[in-house]
């Protein structure tokens, strides 16, 4: 339960019911689906199918057969053999081949979420104690899909706001300089044969709007925090990524500590977030590495890996210039240790 509630996307939230309802009651299939209004799945996630017998198997499917069923009444169905049941339709030639089968609707009131499958029970047929358990697992699968729901719904609205806040940050000062520099440069043209002295003047002009107008961008861009930066916090935002990537990257371990909080400004706690971010977005990419570790300290933040390393003397593409210029903007230093064969280490004062 505790598993199904951390996760906060409705994709994670799905994908970890299914895996703990197969863990759980011992199936070799599990899947769930949850239905859109064309007679077909808006997300259809599964556990127990590798990817390449998933693209065997091809589309997803309709909302028919026992499948449909399952979306249209709001009870369980536990059956011995799926096959021999009237309401059976087919599968594809890829598809596994299901025996026992027990269906769960995940129901809020009266309306149906969606519905998990089970099928192929390891040791012996589905049982009345194993309906229960999933009865108990998809009323805790409903909390989380409609609490993540409401989360993705609340981030996409924040966005949103964000989005016209910048847009009329823009319009109001930057655009309206622009405008300005516009028309200034068009009359400093006009009067460069005919009275260099003025188009001078007009030049001048243009110089100051264009300063004018780069401070507000900087002012604007500024502004433009990470949400989650400033409602969670440095340490809690970098747990976050480091908890996600873990569990995207699943051939990496990755390690994230804590040995004394530092106490940073926000530009200072953006930068650290940014150079981590870029950071291990390389190790991730790049250094084959089986651990990577970040560490916050009280001088700052490290991203160490145990990859295949570089030459960071001779080292494009990485974003390491961009990494050192915002740290150089926070008040703090970057450093870079690697070697080829020797893993590589990205340190930020602050």
């Amino acid at each position: 339960m505790l598993a199904v509630s951390r996760q906060l996307s409705v994709k994670e939230v799905l994908q970890t019911i299914v895996t703990v309802a197969r863990d759980l009651l011992d199936a070799e299939y599990a899947a769930l689906g949850v239905p859109d209004d064309q007679g077909g799945f808006a997300e259809f996630v599964v556990d127990g199918i590798t990817d390449e017998q998933w693209d065997a198997i091809g589309p997803l499917p309709r909302q028919h057969g026992l499948l449909g069923v399952m979306l249209r009444e709001a009870k369980p169905q536990r059956i011995d053999d799926v096959r021999e049941d009237p309401r059976f339709g087919w599968w594809p030639a890829a598809h596994p081949v299901l025996a026992d089968f027990l269906g769960m609707p995940i129901m809020d009131g009266d309306d149906i979420l969606g519905a998990i499958y089970l099928a192929n029970r390891r040791s012996g047929k589905f049982t009345e104690a194993d309906e229960g358990t999933l009865g108990v697992l998809a009323a805790h699968a409903a909390i989380a899909l409609t609490n993540a729901r409401l989360y993705e719904r609340s981030r996409e609205l924040t966005l949103l706001e964000e989005r016209h806040r910048v847009a009329r940050e823009l319009h109001d000062a930057v655009a309206q300089k622009l405008f300005s520099l516009r028309l200034t440069a068009s009359a400093a043209a006009a009067l460069v044969q005919t009275d260099p002295q003025r188009a001078a003047a007009r030049l001048e002009e243009v110089g100051t709007l264009a300063a004018q107008a780069a401070e507000e961008l900087g002012e604007v861009v500024a502004e433009l925090r990470p949400r989650e930066l400033a409602d969670a916090g440095l340490v809690e935002t970098l747990r976050r990524r480091v908890n996600l990537l873990g569990r995207v990257h699943t051939t990496t371990k990755l390690h994230f500590a804590v040995t004394v909080q530092p106490r940073l400004s926000p530009s200072a706690e953006e930068a650290a977030l940014r150079v981590v971010e870029e950071a291990l977005h390389n190790a991730l990419r790049h250094a084959d590495a089986a651990n990577i570790w970040v560490t916050l300290t009280a001088q700052g933040v490290e991203v160490r890996d145990d990859g295949v390393g570089f030459d960071p003397a001779g080292a494009r593409g990485l974003g390491l210039a961009s990494m050192r210029e915002r740290a150089r903007r926070a008040g703090g230093s970057l450093t870079v240790s690697s070697r080829p064969g020797g893993g590589t280490r990205i340190r930020m004062v602050l």
